[in-house]
């Protein structure tokens, strides 16, 4: 069947891989759409990447997924990148062309902002400043989103000063570096904060961050989904801040690549919602 033109194949390429809600998320859409296609799992280690990417198109397949240790490794030997994911400095998404040649995207950004979207329609962007807590990975792809929806203002802190310098000068515009120990302050007059570090995941220990001066309208936001209310946001919520957690942003950041593939933008529902949450029990 996987030599029918019209049978599609994707997946999500990593090491290790099996943790992966990705399959879960698309083969839900495959079903709901009634297409003729499949999304498997790709564990490639490091040193097999480059082969591996160039087995896609001889595979028959539309583009994959990637994720750690591959998201930056990849941005080298794909024939193409867009003009966001070189921003961001990182790959989450492979397209096989027609001609067999390689583009990769970044759809983390788009994911977290129609994460906001959705899930707290009465944000606006232009409702005042937001404070960014991290400068990794997920800090380049949430900062590209906020600056590109134009976010006034974006207080950008983490414990390494000079990360945070660094990555505010690159980024321009909005951004600014502020120190780690005047974090708590930055919070004073901000519409949204965000969390991009690992503190709150389970395991991990607890964002040391105070909410005292944070509006309570503000949104609170955690791109951690393990667990779905960290420290964090259990904290906003009993301040009565709104908050959203990581789930919306993996769930919107699979739709455009998803789309790429197999042709249809599809929607995130609360089946889709009910099915992956059923697989974060801790």
């Amino acid at each position: 069947m996987a030599n029918d033109r019209h049978y599609k194949l994707a997946g999500v390429m990593g090491w290790p891989v099996a943790h992966s809600r990705s399959p879960v998320i698309h083969n839900h859409w495959i079903a709901e759409h009634g297409l003729r296609g499949a999304y498997v799992l790709l564990p490639v280690q490091p040193d097999n990447l480059e082969q591996a990417l160039r087995a896609l198109p001889v595979l028959g397949f539309a583009g994959c997924n990637l994720t750690i240790p591959h998201k930056v490794e990849a941005l080298k030997l794909v024939d193409r990148v867009e003009p966001i994911a070189a921003r961001i400095g990182a790959i989450n998404t492979i397209v096989v062309e027609a001609d067999g040649s390689l583009t990769g995207r970044n759809t983390d950004g788009f994911g977290y902002i129609h994460s906001l979207m959705q899930e707290q329609p009465d944000w606006r962007p232009a409702s005042g400043p937001a404070v960014v807590i991290g400068a990794g990975g997920a800090a380049r792809a949430v900062l590209a989103g906020l600056i590109d929806q134009g976010v006034p203002e974006i207080r950008l802190s983490n414990r390494s000063a000079a990360k945070a310098q660094d990555m505010a000068a690159e980024f321009g515009g909005p951004v600014r570096a502020i120190p780690w120990d005047e974090r708590h302050a930055a919070l004073e007059g901000a519409a949204l904060l965000v969390n991009t570090t690992n503190q709150g995941m389970h395991g991990e220990q607890e964002l040391d961050l105070r909410l005292d001066l944070l509006p309570v309208d503000a949104l609170v936001s955690d791109i951690i989904y393990v667990p779905m209310e960290t420290p964090l946001l259990a904290s906003a919520r009993r301040l009565g801040n709104p908050t959203i957690n990581g789930l919306g942003m993996l769930l919107h950041q699979a739709r455009p690549a998803f789309e790429a593939w197999f042709g249809v933008l599809p929607e995130v529902g609360a089946a889709l919602r009910a099915k992956v949450e059923a697989t974060l029990a801790i």
